[in-house]
């Protein structure tokens, strides 16, 4: 049963009257689990009793079993998980925890007794996601996303020689509007400008860096400026993308079943997606195929589609594109490939994570194409040029090429003004 939107507000007020109005916070690393049940049924009682609130049976034990999962299932690693300043939570085995802060990875204090506290420690963190997924020895990986976004993966012995490996990479709740990047030095105000711009005007965008550069939150962040009109579908393998719109369709690929079959592709979800009357189609992660199922649909007329791609530049990521494409086994010589993907990808966007931690946008590089000569190039609208490293930290700026860019007629055509960004 979905939750009313009734219920979602007195599941707020009860999150909120914990942390304000009782000592739950300094009380639960040393209560039990039923001691925290306790706990919490008291003050829903108390609140109810107050706000003159009803709920039922069900939705009570639904708010204690939330509550006090969120507690118990993450066990010794609660502390890192509930620290903004750590992005990242690598498990190697119960002896070995490391993290990622401010861009950084280290080595914790944290450590689990033995293996088998950890393989209950993950068992809990994967009941609590409330997936349907598991993770055994007949399935030993499993990608799954958290409640608050997280994205968690798990790889367990025979595969691993370490024991059970567990890798969290933590939702941003601090990055959610273009400001906030423009503050964090991930681009300029200019910057900034043309890329809102290029979503309105339904540009098809290739967003590419390597692991944890931040291509996703950059995703995220600018599709809160596609318009509230627009049906979105969303296609992804593990569940990421946190878009603010109300009519978003989340489509998710499903693995094959403990006998082989039942799986569902990236590619399947992209193929049935073209059948629901998209108005923009967003692939959370392109690795295969389905790179020529979004070239063809972009071709026949499914503008302002966007997706992320693994590269470590924007000329490799077109390469990327080009493999992908001979790999799907099409027809086609590689030259002619090129072209398809020059004539349908309007921008890529390339995301670096820094030596002093700061993610930032590296380039913004236009694909053209000459119908005349048959040529295709990649050029930079916006660079990042690092000067120096100065005291830990990366001095440059960026620099913006005044050219119009190949996609400019599409600005034109859809009446997004750029504010004089590019000559005339």
């Amino acid at each position: 049963m979905a939750p009313s939107a009734e219920f979602s507000e007195v599941k707020a007020l009860i999150h909120h009257y914990l942390i304000s109005k009782t000592k739950f916070l300094e009380l639960k690393d040393e209560m039990q689990e039923d001691q925290l049940r306790s706990f919490v049924d008291t003050a829903i009682t108390n609140l109810c009793r107050e706000k003159q609130l009803s709920l039922t049976m069900e939705e009570r034990l639904a708010l204690i079993r939330e509550l006090v999962s969120g507690v118990i299932s993450l066990g010794v690693l609660r502390p890192l998980v509930e620290d903004p300043s750590v992005s990242e939570i690598m498990v190697n085995g119960h002896q070995s925890v490391y993290i990622q802060k401010d861009g950084r990875i280290e080595k914790t204090n944290v450590h689990f007794p033995d293996n088998v506290v950890l393989m209950h420690t993950i068992q809990k963190i994967l009941a609590a996601s409330t997936t349907s997924r598991r993770v055994d020895e007949s399935q030993p990986y499993v990608d799954f996303s958290l409640t608050d976004g997280s994205r968690v993966n798990v790889l367990l012995p025979p595969c691993s020689q370490i024991g059970p490996v567990m890798t969290i990479r933590k939702f941003s709740r601090d990055l959610t509007t273009v400001d906030d990047l423009v503050n964090r030095r991930s681009m300029n105000k200019q910057m900034a400008a043309f890329l809102i711009a290029a979503i309105k005007a339904k540009l098809n965008v290739v967003f590419c860096g390597s692991t944890g550069s931040g291509k996703t939150t950059l995703l995220n962040v600018l599709s809160r400026h596609i318009p509230d009109h627009e049906r979105i579908i969303t296609i992804e393998d593990t569940a990421e993308l946190r878009l603010m719109q109300h009519h978003v369709v989340s489509l998710q690929a499903k693995a094959p079943n403990i006998e082989g079959k039942g799986e569902v592709t990236i590619r399947d979800l992209f193929v049935n997606s073209l059948r629901m009357r998209p108005d923009r189609i967003i692939i959370g992660e392109v690795r295969g195929q389905e790179i020529l199922d979004l070239v063809q649909s972009i071709a026949s007329g499914h503008a302002g589609s966007l997706a992320i791609i693994h590269a470590d530049s924007p000329q490799e990521c077109f390469n990327r594109m080009v493999t992908m494409m001979l790999m799907s086994g099409i027809r086609l010589t590689a030259e002619q490939i090129q072209q398809q993907i020059a004539t349908s990808i309007d921008l890529i966007v390339y995301v670096e994570l820094f030596l002093d931690g700061v993610r930032r946008v590296s380039n913004i590089s236009d694909m053209r194409y000459d119908k005349a000569t048959g040529g295709i190039s990649l050029e930079d609208v916006f660079t990042f040029k690092q000067d120096r490293i100065a005291d830990g930290k990366v001095v440059g700026d960026w620099l913006m090429n005044r050219k119009k860019p190949s996609c400019y007629h599409k600005f034109v055509k859809r009446n997004v003004v750029l504010n004089g960004l590019f000559e005339e």
